[in-house]
């Protein structure tokens, strides 16, 4: 692997020939299977991942065994890219949701190359800033809208990191991103099927309409796909414009 070309995750793709190429002899291809769990809260993080493929939730776990997402991380961003600031544990739990295929590269030579590289450093700046607007956006709809209207919006979120519009989710797995009870979701999605919003069966798929689960959805995902885009389209070009590469 020496250069970026072809490469499905929108951070490393960026990144000049140069830079890249200090990442490269380090990289090795991984599947993420359904359900999979890529790190656990508390554990050392040993490797930085970057999915080209598929969908990963970050899960808080709560001390009386509740658990909720703060975000979902796929193709244009990162897991575990803040250990370069030093060896940290892990501050969530990351579980496959529609599974894929990634790049991972040990976290100490990760910071080596961060190190090195401004072109690097800039991604990771862009990346946290694209986090930020995630974790900001969360918060106010968890706090302000209703449950049907989150629950929305977590689907239409997931469904933009993958290829088609079934997302293989379990009510088990919704209670556990929403943060609710599980005949909380079975109610959700009783009214989302009446509304021609989602399709679902007893294997654990989900087919989404587009269109009306938008309708049912609260303005933060709009709000938030809009503003991750203009962080990604205003500073990638800056990392070849201003020389950064070296």
């Amino acid at each position: 692997m020496t250069n970026a070309g072809g490469i499905g995750n929108r951070l490393l793709a960026t990144l000049p020939p140069e830079d890249f190429d200090l990442l490269a002899p380090g990289l090795e291809t991984v599947a993420l299977d359904q359900d999979a769990i890529v790190s656990r809260a508390g554990e050392q993080i040993d490797h930085v991942l970057f999915p080209e493929s598929g969908a990963i939730s970050l899960m808080l776990d709560m001390a009386n065994g509740q658990t909720v997402a703060t975000a979902v991380v796929g193709r244009e961003e990162a897991i575990g890219i803040l250990s370069v600031l030093g060896p940290l544990p892990s501050p969530n739990t990351s579980i496959v949701r529609a599974a894929g295929a990634g790049l991972r590269i040990p976290a100490a030579r990760f910071r080596i190359a961060f190190d090195r590289s401004p072109a690097i450093r800039h991604v990771v700046q862009i990346y946290i800033r694209a986090m930020m607007v995630q974790f900001q956006h969360g918060v106010a709809c968890n706090a302000l809208h209703p449950v049907e209207a989150r629950m929305a919006r977590w689907l239409l979120h997931l469904r933009d990191h993958v290829d088609h519009d079934v997302l293989p989710l379990t009510q088990e797995a919704l209670s556990q991103i929403l943060g609710v009870r599980r005949t909380t979701v079975t109610l959700l999605m009783r009214n989302l099927r009446a509304s021609g919003a989602i399709r679902s069966d007893r294997r654990g798929q989900i087919e989404i309409d587009r269109s009306r689960l938008t309708a049912v959805a609260c303005e933060c995902h709009r709000n938030m796909r809009r503003e991750v885009e203009e962080i990604f389209s205003l500073d990638m070009p800056s990392i070849t414009r201003f020389g950064f590469g070296g």
